[in-house]
């Protein structure tokens, strides 16, 4: 497998050899994405909205690399906010949303919150993660039409089952039921999707 952090999550967690593959995958459709000048969308309900802000927050800065900034945007920004910056991928999480949130379950119906983010901030081009470890969380799956309908590739974080695996272009599915264990194996996935995208886009 081509990428380290990859590798070394199936060593750590033997019992997630069977992700490992979709995992590679989905760090390519990342990888080109972000290349491409396109965007990540990050949505999940509860203990999935705290992990869309973690996954986010890795990418929006420095995870395992500094990500000094050098070359033409270290030349735009001079060396005083050089210095003090880090490279950034864009990545927005949904949920925390909570102005925009709030206003539009007030108003709307609050089963189509994420489907109203997707539809106002996704583009073709664009990748939107859906996390939900039932794989039949409503407003998720809502939030997965816009996206195609979009022209918007989709990730799936997700357990052993649900709606949600055969919905997204990626489906990663940790083998596990329990929502607990699901969300326990979810940290280290998508641990290893950051690196893994860090260590491309950000060597060294």
């Amino acid at each position: 497998m081509k990428y380290l952090a990859i590798n070394d999550l199936c060593e750590r967690y033997p019992s997630l050899k069977s992700c490992c593959d979709d995992l590679s995958a989905a760090s390519d459709l990342l990888i080109d994405t972000f290349r491409n000048s396109g965007k990540l969308l990050v949505a999940g309900n509860g203990g999935s909205a705290s992990d869309a802000d973690h996954i986010c927050g890795e990418l929006l800065k420095g995870f395992m690399s500094a990500r000094k900034i050098s070359g033409a945007d270290r030349e735009l920004l001079g060396d005083g906010l050089a210095d003090e910056l880090q490279g950034g991928l864009p990545a927005i999480p949904l949920p925390q949303m909570s102005g925009f949130h709030t206003a539009f379950c007030n108003d709307c119906d609050p089963l189509y919150v994420f489907a109203q983010g997707v539809w106002a901030l996704g583009n073709k081009g664009d990748v939107f993660l859906a996390i939900s470890t039932s794989g039949n969380s409503k407003n998720v799956l809502h939030a997965v039409e816009v996206a195609k309908r979009k022209g918007m590739k989709v990730i799936g974080l997700t357990g052993s089952g649900g709606a949600l695996r055969q919905q997204a272009d990626i489906a990663i599915s940790a083998p596990a039921k329990e929502v607990h264990l699901i969300q326990e194996y979810h940290l280290p996935l998508y641990h290893a999707l950051c690196v893994a995208v860090e260590e491309v886009l950000f060597p060294g």
